[in-house]
This record gives structure tokens, sequence and C-alpha cells, in this order.
């Protein structure tokens, strides 16, 4: 059964969820992945990402934590989204785009008009889901630990 969920700052007791909610996204695609790669994505602990950026987590009705997103600045106009995450039983539910929309909507309080994020290959699925919220491919192109990181960026306008 779904249930309700509320879109809130993550705090320190969320820590846990987190994980077990990126993990769980993003065990299907270990395979893919080379071992440093899916270490990063899937990190041991959270408590640097914490500190760095804001987290946001879709908490459901009883405390589960069914989605995740984070975000900070990457400059004086520009923000960057990373660890976006939907558990498989809450896939299709609005989630991802009820964290997308509240990310954004902090990154534009905070003066960003362009907000990037970085995805791999093997994440089609997320990529359709940017592309489709308005995210388009740049031309970077990064090594992350071994496979490339392709960033796509979207204007948040004024």
């Amino acid at each position: 059964m779904v249930q309700n969920f509320t879109i809130r700052e993550a705090a320190e007791e969320d820590l846990p969820g987190i994980l077990d909610c990126l993990r769980e996204a993003f065990e299907p695609y270990r395979e893919a992945y080379t071992p440093a790669a899916f270490a990063d994505t899937v990190p041991e602990s959270l408590a640097g990402r914490l500190q760095s950026m804001t987290v946001l987590v879709a908490a459901a009705d009883d405390g589960t934590i069914a989605g995740t997103v984070s975000f900070g600045l990457a400059g004086e106009r520009e923000g960057h989204l990373r660890g976006m995450a939907v558990r498989e039983a809450w896939q299709g539910c609005g989630i991802a785009p009820e964290l997308l929309a509240s990310a954004e909507a902090r990154l534009r309080a905070l003066g960003c008009r362009r907000v990037t994020l970085d995805t791999t290959q093997p994440l089609t699925r997320a990529i359709a889901f940017y592309r489709r919220n308005g995210y388009a491919p740049t031309s970077r192109v990064q090594d992350f630990f071994g496979m490339p990181l392709y960033e796509f960026a979207r204007d948040l306008g004024e």
C-alpha cells in the first residue's frame, strides 16, 4: 500500500534510511559501474554530504525514506544536484518530480540561475526523467572512477 510522503530536509537520524534508499535504487546497476564508482555513488557514510550539501528526503507516513536528493552551490549562480534516488516500491508515485522541484526551488531562492547534475550511461531511466524535466547534456564528460560521467544542465531563469 502506497502511503503519503513529505519532502523535507534530512536530519542526522535519517542517514541510515537515506543509505538504504541509495543502495536499493542503485543496486541493479552495480555490475555496470566500476567498483570505485559504485562506492562513490552508494557510500558507506553520508555524514560529510550532510555537512557540505543540503539533503532532502521524501519521508513516508511510516518514517521510511522513500527518496532523496542532495544539492549545493557550484558557483555564484549555479547549483548542483547529486544522489537522487527513489526506492523501487515508490517509483512512479511522483516522488522524483517533487524532490527535483523542491531542490530547484531552493536553489532559485539562493540566487541560482542554472543547475547541473552528473549521470552515467547505465541510468537510462534517470536520463529520460531529467530530459523530460528540462535538462540537456552539456559537452562536459569527466572520468568517474574509470567510467564516463555526463553533465546535464538546466536554466532556472530569473
